[in-house]
């Protein structure tokens, strides 16, 4: 893991202080991480509107948003093996080109099937940029600081949850579902020029002998962190994704943009809090993590008729789920050493495994038992997680983080 570490914390093509944070190169990674999950979700704020333009069903129009998650769970390892020895720099150029386009052609598109095609093309790219941006945001920053560099990175999510969605929605009611995706294409290409201009280049890493992303499965700690994102994705998916119709079916289905908003917020709070404190508490956060969100599980499995309870909830919810991203990338991370970018690899293919496989057995449990099942099923799910980190003493979810200083 040594020779890992110094490349990681190596310094940069043309860095400079190696004791600060690169802000503007880290927004920058930010920002693609805004634009990667508003492309995935921005569909479920347009939904109608777009079933309408295309001529087809809202249930056939959801599918957008699975045939995205298809798209990066099946090409990620692949093309993340692929592109190894890729500079970063021109592979993350090349990613974020790939979401303008994509967004282009959705944009201007009359057609259902190519539609699907170009929501299948931005999936590609996102499983080629979340494998990438993590171990990028790692390798711009000092030990020290690395986790806070991928909380930076990761604050994105959040955001685009939150803010960007309700914003998309807005537009799209406004000028058109076409004006968000192209507005999209508009803020990638000017974050195209800001990647050129501010963020560091880095040499690929070839790989060397057969399977090596089989061979990472047997590095001590990856597959317990591999396990626990997989489980912790599917848990929360299963809530998130279907959380209008569990809100409906506590009589506040006119509150679900005010509840994101309160989950935003928290989860902003949640990255702050894990950034600050990731180099030396990551087990204990990533416990934390999972507790706070069985217990908002807990709280809205008997919330009905209680509006506040609702919101105590979803705040838990968000301060244990905002941080996760960033907990499990510097886990798999750490525990990957020199395999780090192919555990990142497989991490990004098994989260959004979690999220396709979110929305399926979402769709079962309602159909089947209603709404109500869904934070019971999140608090079973919950139940092998917490088992997982707490037994991962030693390699996985170690009490202090490998190669840091006193």
């Amino acid at each position: 893991m040594s020779n890992h570490t110094t490349q990681l914390a190596g310094s940069p093509t043309g860095s400079g202080d190696r004791t600060r944070l690169p802000l503007a190169a880290l927004l920058a990674l930010a920002t693609a991480v805004f634009i990667t999950s508003l492309t995935e979700t921005l569909p479920a704020g347009v939904l109608p509107a777009m079933s309408a333009g295309l001529g087809v069903g809202e249930s056939a129009m959801g599918q957008s948003v699975t045939v995205y998650a298809i798209g990066t769970a099946l090409t990620a390892i692949p093309l993340s093996a692929a592109t190894a020895g890729w500079r970063r720099k021109r592979l993350l150029l090349t990613a974020m080109a790939g979401f303008a386009v994509a967004n282009t052609v959705t944009a201007v598109s009359a057609n259902y099937p190519l539609t699907m095609v170009a929501r299948f093309v931005a999936g590609v790219a996102a499983g080629l940029a979340w494998a990438l941006l993590a171990g990028y945001a790692r390798r711009m920053a000092p030990v020290h600081l690395q986790g806070k560099a991928i909380a930076i990175a990761m604050a994105g999510i959040p955001v685009a949850l939150s803010l960007g969605v309700p914003a998309g929605t807005f537009l799209g009611k406004a000028l058109g579902w076409q004006a968000a995706f192209g507005s999209m294409t508009v803020l990638t290409v000017a974050l195209l020029a800001w990647i050129a201009a501010t963020v560091p280049d880095f040499p690929g890493q070839r790989q060397h002998g057969r399977a090596p992303m089989l061979r990472t499965l047997t590095v001590p700690g990856v597959a317990p962190v591999l396990f626990v994102t997989l489980v912790f994705v599917l848990a929360h998916t299963v809530l998130y994704a279907y959380i209008a119709p569990f809100l409906d079916g506590l009589g506040m289905g006119g509150s679900t943009d005010r509840v994101l908003l309160v989950f935003g917020a928290a989860s902003l709070v949640s990255i702050w809090l894990v950034g600050a404190h990731i180099n030396r508490r990551l087990r204990t956060l990533t416990v934390a993590a999972g507790l706070l969100v069985a217990g908002a599980a807990a709280l809205l499995a008997v919330a009905a008729g209680s509006p506040a309870l609702v919101y105590l909830a979803v705040t838990l919810w968000g301060l244990g789920w905002g941080g996760a991203p960033t907990l499990l990338q510097t886990a798999v991370g750490d525990a990957g050493g020199e395999a780090a970018d192919a555990a990142q690899a497989m991490l990004v293919t098994l989260w959004n495994a979690a999220m396709a496989g979110g929305g399926v057995i979402g769709g079962i449990l309602l159909g089947l038992l209603g709404p109500a099942s869904f934070p019971w099923s999140v608090l079973a799910l919950l139940i092998p997680v917490l088992v997982v980190v707490i037994a991962a003493r030693a390699h996985g979810f170690p009490a202090e983080r490998p190669h840091m200083t006193s």
